[in-house]
């Protein structure tokens, strides 16, 4: 695909997970925001953000903090920048008994302690940063 030319790519779980933690704190994003199982490949291009992670398998995870479980399918993309993922495919939370994909995910800078989903509908929920934590 034309978005990886270009891009650093990691193989197995172990690099993968490694190469996604660090993106994540480079990019000043709490480091439990992608709880990865069996992970194929990580891949990110530095000139654009772009960046794709791929998984055996689905993974569900409850943020136990703030009670809400979230999908990550096998195919995980999106553009991150400091504080930011936009354009996210593969994400979706649960509301009630939908499951509305999340778009885009932003931390608040100046930080406030809060970090904001936004699905296409347009839907918007805040939580506090911490319940992101790596291990919540």
């Amino acid at each position: 695909m034309a978005e990886r030319e270009g891009g650093t790519v990691v193989k197995g779980h172990d690099e993968g997970i490694k190469m996604a933690s660090a993106l994540l704190e480079e990019f000043e994003l709490p480091a439990g925001l992608l709880p990865l199982a069996d992970v194929i490949e990580v891949g990110f291009v530095r000139s654009t953000g772009y960046m794709w992670i791929l998984q055996k398998k689905k993974v569900e995870h409850n943020f136990k903090m703030i009670s809400k479980l979230v999908s990550y399918d096998t195919d995980i993309t999106g553009y991150v920048n400091k504080k930011k993922i936009k354009k996210l495919k593969g994400v979706k939370a649960k509301e009630l008994i939908l499951w509305p994909p999340v778009n885009e995910i932003i931390v608040d800078d100046p930080p406030t302690g809060k970090i904001h989903f936004k699905s296409l509908a347009g839907i918007t929920k805040t939580f506090p940063v911490e319940a992101f934590a790596a291990g919540k």
